[in-house]
C-alpha cells in the first residue's frame, strides 16, 4: 500500500510537471504599439440572407464580430481572458475546442487562465480624425481567437480591427444567449471551396455595411464618427486570407489587402486587380514553387489553379503589390496556436522559427504595408530585403513564367 501510493504520487508529480511544460498557462506577447487597446463584441444578423449550414429554412446568417480599437482605459479594467469567463460558456466552448482538436476537454482547461492585452467595453481613445480599420478572417476550421494578438498589435498602432467568425467554419462560435456552432461544411473539392468562399466573402461585405452603421449612428455604439470609412483594409489566414484577396477585388470599399499563406479559391477573373495587395507566405512556399515548376505542364484541376494563382500574385506585383515568405515558419506561424504549447511545434504544423519571433516578423510587415497603403506613413520594410529581418525573402515578378 505505501509502496503504491508513493508510485502514484511519483506519476502524478511527474505529469503535473509534463503538463506545466507542455501546456502551460500562457499570455499573448506585449503590445508594441504606443497605445492602450480595448474590445468589444457584437453579434450581427444578416437578414436578406438564408443559413445554408443548417437545416432550418428560417435561420438567417448570423456572426459574432470582435472589435479591437485604442483606449487610454481611465477606469483600470483588468485585462479580458481569452476564453470566455462564464463557466458554463467556457465549458460548452472547450468542448467544441477539444472536439475538433480531438484531444481531452480535462488537457484544456487551463485555457481559461490565459489573458489577452485587452480591456473589455471600455472608452475608445478620442481622436482629432477617424482611425482606418481593417478587417480579419481565420482560417478555415479555426476562429478568431487564434488572431487576437494581430488585432491587438494593429489596434496598438491606431487602427481598428474587425475579427469575424465565420459560423459554422469554425472549431466554436459562442453567442449571447449561449449557443455554441461548430464546424458543418466540408471544402474537400474546388467547387466547395468556391461556393464556401463565396459565403464568407458576403459575411466581409456585410460586416462592413454594419461597420457603416456604427459610424454612422444607426447601430448605436461609442463608434459613431471614429471610423475612416475612406481607408478600408482586409487581412486573412489561410482560407480567410484566400477572403481577403476575394473581398478586396470585389468590394471597392476596401482599399487594400493581406493573405497570409491561403490558397485561394476563386482564380478566374481575378488577374487584373488593381488595388495593393500583400500575399505572406509560409517558408515551405521556395519549395512549393520548385515542385510546381516540374508540374507545371500537368493538364489537372490542381495544378491549372495554382497557375492561374500564381499568373495573380505576379500581377499583384507588377501593379506594386509584394509576394514576401518567411523563412523558418510554416502555415500555423500566422495565428496564435503556437504560443499554446511546445507541443504544436512537435506536430509539424508550425516552423522551427520561435513562434514570438516569427509573430513579430508578420505583424511587423503587415503593419508597415497598412500604415503605407491606409494611413500613407511607413513602407520601409515592404520595399525590399531588410537586416532586421533576414527571414523575409522577396519574390521576384520575373521569376514566375
Amino acid at each position: 500500500m505505501k509502496y503504491s501510493l508513493s508510485s502514484l504520487i511519483v506519476i502524478l508529480l511527474v505529469g503535473s510537471t509534463v503538463l506545466s511544460v507542455y501546456l502551460p498557462v500562457f499570455n499573448l506577447p506585449k503590445l508594441d504599439g504606443p497605445e492602450k487597446v480595448g474590445t468589444q463584441t457584437f453579434h450581427l444578423t444578416d437578414q436578406n440572407r438564408d443559413e445554408i449550414f443548417t437545416e432550418d429554412q428560417s435561420d438567417k446568417r448570423e456572426l459574432m464580430v470582435q472589435v479591437w480599437y485604442p483606449t487610454e482605459n481611465n477606469n483600470n479594467n483588468k485585462r479580458d481572458t481569452l476564453f470566455p469567463k462564464d463557466k458554463e460558456m467556457f465549458k460548452k466552448y472547450i468542448q467544441s475546442f477539444s472536439n475538433s482538436l480531438k484531444l481531452p476537454e480535462f488537457l484544456l482547461d487551463y485555457l481559461k487562465y490565459s489573458q489577452t492585452n485587452s480591456y473589455e467595453n471600455v472608452e475608445i481613445l478620442p481622436s482629432t480624425s477617424p482611425y482606418p480599420v481593417v478587417l480579419l478572417s481565420h482560417g478555415m476550421g479555426t476562429s478568431r481567437v487564434l488572431h487576437v494578438s494581430q488585432a491587438e498589435n494593429l489596434a496598438s498602432h491606431g487602427y481598428i480591427v474587425v475579427t469575424i467568425d465565420h459560423t459554422y467554419s469554425t472549431f466554436a462560435t459562442l453567442f449571447p444567449d449561449g449557443r455554441v456552432t461548430d464546424y458543418k461544411k466540408s471544402t474537400t473539392t474546388l467547387d466547395e471551396r468556391t461556393k464556401t468562399g463565396s459565403i464568407w466573402t458576403k459575411d466581409v461585405e456585410f460586416v462592413i455595411d454594419q461597420i457603416e452603421k456604427l459610424n454612422s449612428g444607426a447601430i448605436e455604439s461609442q463608434f459613431k464618427g471614429k471610423i475612416d470609412l475612406d481607408h478600408i483594409g482586409a487581412m486573412g489566414h489561410s482560407f480567410g486570407g484566400a477572403t481577403a484577396f476575394n473581398a478586396t477585388y470585389l468590394d471597392q470599399r476596401i482599399k487594400a489587402g493581406v493573405n497570409m499563406d491561403g490558397s485561394l479559391y476563386e482564380v478566374e477573373n481575378r488577374d487584373d486587380i488593381n488595388k495593393p495587395f500583400m500575399f505572406i507566405r509560409s517558408g515551405s512556399f521556395e519549395d512549393w514553387f520548385a515542385n510546381f515548376e516540374i508540374d507545371r505542364n500537368s493538364d489537372d484541376e490542381v495544378t491549372k489553379s495554382l497557375s492561374d494563382e500564381l499568373h495573380i500574385m505576379k500581377n499583384v506585383m507588377n501593379h506594386g503589390g509584394k509576394v514576401i515568405y518567411v523563412e523558418g515558419t510554416q502555415h500555423f506561424n500566422f495565428t496564435d496556436l503556437q504560443f499554446y504549447s511546445e507541443l504544436v511545434k512537435l506536430s509539424g504544423i508550425t516552423g522551427d522559427i520561435n513562434g514570438k519571433r516569427g509573430s513579430n516578423i508578420v505583424n511587423q510587415y503587415v503593419l508597415d504595408f497598412f500604415n503605407k497603403q491606409l494611413k500613407g506613413t511607413g513602407g520601409d520594410l515592404i520595399q525590399g530585403p531588410n537586416d532586421l529581418y533576414p527571414e523575409v525573402k522577396f519574390v521576384d515578378p520575373e521569376e514566375i513564367k
